[in-house]
């Protein structure tokens, strides 16, 4: 029996808490394996400071926001290079919550491959129907797209907000129900080879994309059901948390937790990607990561309203079986 397609889910995915210096620095992951980042991800915890994006494809310096439309912008005090075992970060000279002096960001990092079902793509619309080429061998469950050279949504695809997925949308930058719509995806569902886009993508403007696939053990993008009960869903994900993002697919929030803001349950400690709002910690939104998956804990309708519908993605810190057999302890 196939327990997990990845054993040592930090290979491809780690969370790194770390403190701004003001100066140059250079942030080196906890993990016992090295693992040189494609895509991170930095919010400061303690300050209204913009979602940080990057990623080796676009390459160093070449910041987005997954909290605003804005374009890409680049700079020598945000994030400097792709390192070994972590990443370097430039002077901050004007404050945008990457390495501010004394501040305290997290940095959400993964490393692109097929293995880990993880893709950076970049392309240019034509204002029509395109397909656009990905490396995963898989058919995604999950793709974000952000314009580079002009302000745009954050386009977001996931499976599991409807049975006919391809039809709708989200925006990882705002708080809207699912939307349907023909002109981004063209109704057209992803292939192991390519995602199609439609109209919104304009003619001459280049994107970015990334793109998951879950790989058991490791990751996973589904949805549950709310029932505004403290005693909360349950959901199986075959793993221990390390990441948990999500969205209700009616209005409402995104929100994000992590293992290492928050040890301990109830993790309480969480974002909102759509937001430059500092970290809350707050009991009323707060979730339990449990040794399969994780457990709802309040009744707050951004995450647990009742019969509303939820979109998840998620990332292992530890498979719940790992392929010698042998389960992962709870916390």
């Amino acid at each position: 029996m196939a327990y997990t397609a990845i054993d040592n889910p930090e290979l491809y995915f780690q969370v790194k808490l770390y403190t701004g210096d003001g100066s140059t620095q250079s942030i080196t992951l906890d993990g016992d394996e090295d693992m040189q980042p494609d895509m991170v991800w930095i919010k400061n915890r303690g300050g209204a400071d913009g979602h940080n994006l990057f990623d080796a494809v676009r390459g160093a310096t070449k910041r987005l926001r997954t909290n605003d439309n804005t374009v890409e912008n680049t700079g020598a005090d945000t994030l400097t290079s792709f390192d070994s075992d972590g990443f370097s970060l430039g002077a901050d000279t004007t404050g945008d919550g990457v390495n501010i002096s004394g501040y305290t960001p997290v940095a959400w990092c993964w490393e692109e491959s097929a293995t880990s079902g993880t893709d950076i793509v970049t392309f240019t619309g034509t204002g029509g129907t395109q397909n656009i080429s990905h490396s995963l061998s898989a058919v995604p469950e999950m793709i974000i797209c952000k314009s580079r050279s002009a302000a745009g949504a954050w386009y977001t695809y996931h499976a599991g907000v409807a049975s006919d997925a391809e039809t709708d949308y989200l925006k990882l930058n705002a708080n809207e129900a699912v939307a349907d719509g023909v002109t981004v995806w063209n109704d057209t569902a992803p292939t192991t080879s390519v995602f199609t886009v439609g109209s919104a993508f304009d003619n001459t403007t280049t994107y970015v994309a990334y793109a998951f696939a879950p790989k058991q053990g490791y990751s996973k993008f589904g949805s549950y059901t709310g029932n505004g009960s403290t005693n909360g869903s349950t959901v199986w994900c075959g793993f221990t948390p390390a990441f948990v993002l999500i969205k209700s697919t009616a209005s409402g929030v995104w929100r994000l937790w992590d293992n290492k803001r928050d040890a301990l349950n109830p993790n309480t400690a969480n974002f909102q990607t759509n937001a430059s709002d500092a970290e809350y910690d707050d009991a009323s939104v707060s979730i339990d990561f449990l040794s399969s998956g994780f457990k709802v804990r309040s009744t707050d309708s951004s995450y647990n309203g009742s019969g509303t519908s939820y979109a998840y993605m998620a990332f292992a810190e530890a498979p719940f079986v790992n392929s010698n057999g042998v389960p992962c302890n709870a916390r």
